[in-house]
């Protein structure tokens, strides 16, 4: 999958640097994989309402804690819950671990939203798995956001708290 990540990536112009290292099986252990590089470190998370009818995937900063109430407020919904690894797999074909924005190339149906946290700036360079637990990725928030809309993906900036 990451050679589908990379290859959209180039396709579009956008720039970014990859960093290979062993497995990382949690964003502690990817940081210290990638100690010295500037970078947020992030978490993605993919999230559903209770009806399974709207999806949610998203990012911010690794050590912050999220409350799923007020997301659930803030996104107009009574209550929002972690999606089932089954789920995980059939919209992102991806598995716990290795969740990130690029999930969203097998996303066929188009209907999953992408929650970016609003502390983002556009410059600023953010990190993610590239659908595989051996790399990580850095590109800008700018980067990221251009590739969910060439993807036809909404985007919304939240204040994730």
């Amino acid at each position: 999958m990451d050679k589908k990540v990379f290859e959209t990536l180039d396709r579009m112009g956008i720039v970014f640097e990859v960093v290979e290292h062993p497995p990382a099986t949690s964003t502690e252990q990817a940081s210290e994989y990638i100690a010295g590089k500037s970078g947020v470190r992030t978490k993605t998370l993919f999230l559903t309402n209770q009806k399974k009818t709207a999806y949610y995937l998203v990012v911010t900063d690794e050590g912050k804690r999220i409350n799923l109430h007020h997301l659930a407020e803030s996104l107009g919904e009574k209550r929002i819950k972690f999606a089932s690894e089954t789920l995980l797999r059939d919209k992102l074909g991806t598995v716990p671990g290795v969740v990130s924005v690029f999930g969203l190339l097998n996303e066929q149906a188009r209907d999953v939203q992408l929650i970016l946290d609003d502390a983002f700036g556009p410059d600023m360079i953010v990190t993610f798995h590239p659908d595989v637990n051996t790399k990580t990725l850095f590109m800008t928030v700018r980067d990221m956001k251009m590739f969910a809309h060439h993807l036809g993906i909404e985007v919304c900036m939240l204040s994730i708290a």
